[in-house]
């Protein structure tokens, strides 16, 4: 058995193929090409099947990992998808957004010695074989409870809750405000790294499992929570994630040419910028830009920014490469992309012209003192360190907030200091009867996956509910 172990330890993990950076720079195709079939099972071999395998561990919705794998290398493909749903309504976004390096990945066994097994690019290949080679089989549901359960928020906690309570046998209405379903699937990450096609075949595999979508849907302004029970709805699900634009309040912030990146992620995704001149939606396309943050969503920015045609593309954080939020695979991508990280730099003021337009911004440079309450070090200013950064394009991505459309208008549900709902971080109950919330709307901005982990046990306490009561 130790010398199996060995064998299979030594097989080195397979990379997954990825256009050309300089071809790939000026298009919106998909980075990462997927494996072949080859490539998968050969990956899939270098998994010990571990009897208390740790990976699983490190997923917020506890996908039975060595057990898909270990389809894959048999080369039963539509087993290992068939094994995937049966935790994870949407394999194929997971498998491409995932930051697996830090959960699963980051526990496997065979990342003691060697590097972990690519778990998040089998995720990604047992789904897409799924899409591309369809049998039209479906989970299995329980019979009809004749419950009724709203979800508000398409996002990636509203779909897995809707996935759940489908097959548990209750009717799932999913209520989106935008004209598409995905929520911040579709809105904020780009085509690049998560076609819309993708995102948009896993709403449409819940709707033939029966889950009705209903976009143009603004709750808490067309409807609200209240009417939703008067309606005839047991219970309600709030996902309506943290999609409210933070600035940085400093001089010159109303000068044209700055914009938040929630308004410019969603411009190049949902309202198709990225499909000029096919669609012509209004954005603005600098030639030196600047990007403010070291997020997911900073890279998103800067790479789309480089691909809608700019000279050049600055990512600005205050921080070091260390205390980067982003994923190493994103910050990887961008740099070879041609982005280039100002790092330990901080803007204080932005420049225009007589006709109120961004011409530059001035910085300050800064060093690292002492670790603050995030665990990271506290950036330091530098005295007399200032200078200034020709551009025409700053996008800011330093976080996003709480949006206060639907709270506002259901006053018995409780909200923390920050504007977030409260909910119990174990059922996803909130103060207010009937209602659960999960997600980014509870937690602030955080990881698709860990989205998805609230959503699965909120919909547990849900179908406890509709089964037993409150």
């Amino acid at each position: 058995m130790a010398d199996t172990k060995a064998k299979k330890e030594k097989i080195p993990r397979h990379a997954m193929p990825e256009q050309d950076p300089d071809i790939r720079k000026r298009n919106f195709l998909e980075v990462p090409t997927g494996y072949t079939v080859e490539a998968a099972m050969q990956e899939a071999g270098r998994c010990l099947q571990c009897k208390k395998p740790s990976c699983v561990e490190g997923c917020p919705v506890q996908v039975d990992i060595p057990g898909f794998i270990a389809l894959i290398r048999e080369g039963d493909f539509n087993g290992a998808v068939r094994n995937l749903w049966t935790k994870n309504s949407l394999p194929a976004v997971c498998g491409r957004v995932c930051p697996q390096e830090i959960q699963c990945e980051g526990k496997c066994i065979v990342g003691k010695k060697d590097d972990p097994v690519a778990i998040g690019n089998l995720e990604r290949f047992a789904a897409d074989y799924a899409r591309m080679n369809p049998t039209g089989e479906l989970p299995p549901k329980q019979k009809s409870t004749g419950k009724k359960v709203a979800v508000v928020g398409s996002g990636p906690s509203g779909l897995t809750v809707a996935g759940d309570l489908i097959v548990k046998g209750h009717e799932v209405t999913v209520m989106e405000a935008f004209h598409k379903p995905g929520g911040v699937l579709v809105y904020g990450i780009p085509e690049f790294r998560l076609p819309k096609e993708i995102v948009f075949s896993e709403v449409a595999f819940l709707e033939k499992l029966g889950v009705k979508v209903e976009c143009n849907a603004v709750v808490g302004r067309t409807v609200s929570l209240d009417e939703l029970f008067e309606e005839g709805y047991d219970a309600v699900y709030i996902g309506v994630g943290a999609g409210l634009p933070r600035f940085m309040n400093i001089p010159g912030e109303n000068l044209i040419g700055i914009l938040s990146a929630n308004e410019y992620l969603t411009r190049a995704n949902l309202m198709k910028a990225y499909l000029f001149p096919e669609v012509d939606t209004p954005i603005p396309r600098g030639k030196n830009v600047v990007v403010l943050g070291a997020g997911n969503v900073a890279m998103d920015s800067a790479r789309t920014a480089m691909r809608l045609g700019a000279d050049s593309v600055k990512i600005v954080y205050r921080r070091s490469r260390d205390e980067m939020p982003a994923r190493k695979a994103e910050i990887h991508h961008a740099e070879e992309e041609g982005i280039e990280m100002m790092l330990l730099t901080n803007p204080t003021k932005y420049i225009g012209n007589e006709n109120g337009r961004l011409t530059g911004m001035e910085c300050l440079k800064m060093e690292l003192g002492e670790p603050d309450a995030s665990g990271r070090r506290r950036p330091v200013p530098i005295e007399g360190s200032e200078f200034n950064i020709d551009t025409d394009l700053v996008i800011v991505a330093v976080g996003s907030g709480a949006n206060p459309l639907l709270t506002q208008t259901t006053k018995d549900m409780q909200l923390n200091d920050w504007g977030y709902i409260i909910a119990d971080p174990e059922t996803g109950k909130t103060t207010k009867r009937g209602v659960w919330a999960g997600g980014d709307i509870v937690t602030g901005a955080a990881t698709v996956i860990l989205a998805m982990g609230a959503g699965r046990k909120a919909a547990d306490s849900i179908h406890q509910y509709l089964s037993w009561g409150w």
